[in-house]
């Protein structure tokens, strides 16, 4: 039996893996565009093969093809989602056609090989099942669609599910007060409580930002076809799209106010980067806290045990890791990176069509899932069950020589320096200090330096 076939495009012939779903254009893609050995994104092509079932039924609906053979293009689309091996038939690398015009016709000629069969007669992958489309309009859409699906189910879940463990162990370690740092010196004293709740205004003002991005993203570039004028495709077509997907989705997408602006440019994806890049930050600012307060255990500031996951070194027995802030901040780092990327593709938009779709799409959604996955380790494997080294912070917080600032509104800057100098000289606390170079009895010091009560501000 022959390991390949001939099929035949509008270039000629030229042979494909016999068993293969694809046809030509996806062929010469795959020899086209040898370069990454990675293929687009799995999420990526689900939106894409979400699209081609809508606007299957909005044709239908539109009376522009036969109900039946939508039909077998939706049960075709429904067979591929639930195939364990999908990617297996969607090869074309990540760095082909700017336009994603070898993604958009890989789809377009596997659904009319599935959609044949059951209709019982030919389907044509661009007659049919790209009827009223482009690849100028399919790809930005699946773009957008996938990463609305992918920030709605993946991301934003994530996000909360942080917040919520971050602001369960902030009530926790309320009753703990630790030394505070500025420009990673000691500074006034802060309970722990309220640097956790410091990490959670950071998520959640990044969850409220990434809800600002939602009706934006789910706007959509459908139904612009070539240009953005529309041409091949019927004035109905667009909304008629956007309530199928919809109703598929559960998502409200509707068309975009201006089809040449969504083709042209990617501004609404580099928007959602840029927001992406600053949860990264925020990830990196919680990660590198959570790396500092658990450095040592004996010549670093040991103020908490994180969760001890695995061993730390091949030579040094006994040495545990802060792993999951690691892995934290390298993500944040290939977030930071993707969005770079981005950036440069973003303003790759020439005239009518944007060029650099492919990479626009897998770095965006590349960015949604690692921040979506690291998000829950980093809620579940560190900042859940870290333990504070109470001991540890209480005698740091003892010799903390920067309590005196305390005693300002009531012996003088001047003076208190002098103490604070002293204090640390004599490797004594500040309090002792205190007793010998100023009138006030120890009862009254104990009063104004008390760690707890400097937490909550005030005179």
């Amino acid at each position: 039996m022959s390991k390949v076939r001939i099929e035949k495009d509008s270039m000629g012939e030229l042979e494909v893996p016999a068993k293969a779903l694809y046809a030509a254009q996806t062929q010469r893609a795959v020899n086209n565009f040898p370069v990454s050995g990675q293929p687009m994104p799995e999420a990526f092509i689900r939106a894409l093969l979400q699209a081609k079932s809508a606007a299957a039924r909005a044709n239908a609906d539109l009376g522009l093809i036969p109900v039946a053979m939508a039909e077998a293009i939706t049960a075709s689309v429904t067979e591929l989602l639930t195939d364990d091996a999908l990617m297996q038939h969607f090869p074309v690398d990540i760095f082909q056609t700017g336009s994603g015009t070898s993604s958009n016709m890989n789809a377009n000629e596997v659904l009319a090989t599935l959609a044949s069969r059951r209709y019982g007669a030919a389907v044509s992958a661009n007659d049919h099942i790209n009827y009223a489309q482009s690849s100028n309009d399919v790809i930005p859409s699946s773009i957008h669609i996938s990463a609305s699906v992918e920030l709605a189910e993946q991301l934003l879940p994530a996000l909360n599910h942080l917040l919520q463990v971050t602001e369960q162990k902030a009530v926790e370690v309320d009753r703990f007060v630790k030394t505070g740092r500025t420009h990673l010196m000691d500074a006034m004293p802060v309970r722990m409580s309220q640097s956790l709740l410091s990490w959670a205004a950071q998520i959640r003002q990044c969850i409220g930002l990434l809800h600002q991005l939602q009706p934006e993203l789910q706007s959509l570039a459908q139904g612009g076809t070539a240009v953005g004028t529309g041409v091949n495709a019927h004035p109905e077509f667009s909304a008629r799209f956007c309530a199928a997907l919809s109703e598929q989705t559960g998502l409200a997408f509707k068309p975009a106010d201006n089809l040449f602006a969504r083709i042209g440019s990617q501004d609404t994806a580099v928007a959602l980067s840029g927001q992406l890049k600053t949860t990264a930050v925020a990830m990196m600012k919680i990660a590198n806290d959570l790396r500092w307060m658990n450095s040592g255990p004996l010549a670093g500031l040991g103020e908490i045990e994180l969760e001890a996951l695995q061993p730390g070194s091949s030579i040094m027995p006994g040495k545990v890791n802060p792993v999951i802030p690691e892995a934290a901040a390298m993500v944040a780092a290939q977030v930071i990176g993707n969005d770079a990327a981005i950036t440069v593709a973003g303003q790759s938009g020439n005239f009518e069509l944007n060029v650099m779709l492919p990479l626009v799409a897998s770095n965006l959604l590349s960015s949604i899932e690692l921040l979506a996955n690291v998000s829950r380790l980093l809620a579940d494997k560190a900042i859940a069950g870290f333990r504070v080294n109470e001991e540890q912070i209480s005698q740091a917080l003892a010799r903390n020589p920067i309590l005196v600032t305390a005693l300002n509104p009531v012996i003088g800057y001047m003076k208190a320096a002098e103490i604070a100098k002293a204090a640390y000289q004599q490797g004594r606390p500040v309090i002792d200090v205190a007793v010998e170079k100023t009138d006030l009895t120890r009862e009254t010091l104990e009063t104004l330096l008390d760690p707890a009560a400097l937490t909550r501000g005030g005179l």
